[in-house]
């Protein structure tokens, strides 16, 4: 199976906060390879950190100051960004790389990433359209972190392992990096890794 391998950072995991960041990068389960000349990323211009400071929570404070001074001064706005990743998703590239989708919907993809279903998927929804997301995505997604609870749950892994950084450390990756291209490019190996295993 191919996936696209997704990940954003956001000001918060609040109903309005804003996607800040955005990356993917396809990948093949079969060939065990990871598309990187294929892989998209890009800010989303938010308000300044002083303007959103009060309405962030803590860690968001604490730890991406600098992301959001980024999209701030160098993001593009939400409409220039869908206008970008639609080209991306209708570029031959892509369109060929997707073309055999095993579901029935011929270059429909399958997303791919870790705590979609609760973070990524609604803010997609919010900010692209159910259209856009209906018209190039499978409605089947593939979620990490519930795969992980599974082989938590036939013990295949420690229960450490629902936390990310603890499965990183786990699988000897390092540090969880908080930057979408390269949480979009680990979980994807995990993944991998993970298969090779079973």
């Amino acid at each position: 199976m191919k996936y696209l391998s997704f990940d954003i950072e956001a000001t918060g995991l609040a109903e309005n906060d804003l996607i800040i960041e955005y990356a993917m990068v396809p990948f093949d389960v079969k060939t065990k390879t990871i598309e990187h000349q294929l892989s998209f990323h890009t800010y989303i211009k938010c308000p300044s950190f002083d303007e959103l400071r009060p309405r962030l929570d803590s860690w968001v404070i604490e730890n991406n100051q600098k992301l959001i001074e980024k999209a701030h001064s160098t993001g593009v706005e939400l409409s220039q960004f869908k206008s970008q990743f639609t080209g991306y998703l209708e570029s031959d590239e892509v369109l060929n790389y997707f073309k055999d989708t095993p579901l029935g919907d011929k270059n429909k993809i399958i997303l791919f990433g870790k705590s979609l279903n609760a973070i990524d998927l609604p803010f997609l929804n919010r900010d692209l359209g159910w259209d856009f997301m209906r018209k190039y995505f499978h409605h089947q997604v593939l979620d990490l972190s519930s795969i992980i609870m599974g082989m938590i749950d036939t013990k295949q892994l420690p229960e450490r392992c629902l936390s990310g950084s603890e499965l990183m450390n786990y699988l000897n990756r390092g540090e969880v990096a908080h930057t979408a291209l390269e949480d979009a490019i680990n979980t994807a190996k995990i993944y991998l890794e993970l298969v090779s295993k079973s």
